[in-house]
């Protein structure tokens, strides 16, 4: 009688998957990418695939582009934000003050400082 266990004697995760041995992997094509600082990027793109306008510089973060004599510009970054900025954007003062009136109201009930 089955136990009703389908993947019974199998190693998920254990070893790589194997590709068939009578297939054929999709056609693919190198493409080559410079950034501002002169980093190359290579990579394998499929072959009726359309070639992205830019792509991120694994090294530095930059955009790269397909020119080597004309990479594209700096990409302007916005500046980190913390939790309180953006909290800060969705409230006003006096609504952050009531919410923290409220809170605090809570707090002294469920301590019994009512």
């Amino acid at each position: 009688m089955p136990s009703g266990n389908i993947i019974r004697g199998a190693r998920i995760g254990s070893a790589p998957e194997r590709f068939d041995e009578r297939t054929a992997p999709a056609p693919r094509r190198p493409v080559t990418y410079w950034c501002r600082n002169s980093h190359q990027v290579r990579f394998l793109i499929a072959a009726e695939a359309e070639t992205p306008a830019t792509w991120d510089c694994p090294r530095c973060g930059e955009p790269a582009g397909p020119d080597p004599e004309n990479p594209p510009g700096e990409v302007r970054a916005e500046p980190y934000k913390t939790h309180l900025a953006y909290v800060q954007e969705r409230r006003t003062p006096e609504e952050a003050e009531a919410l923290l009136a409220e809170a605090l109201d809570a707090l002294r009930r469920r301590r019994g400082r009512a």
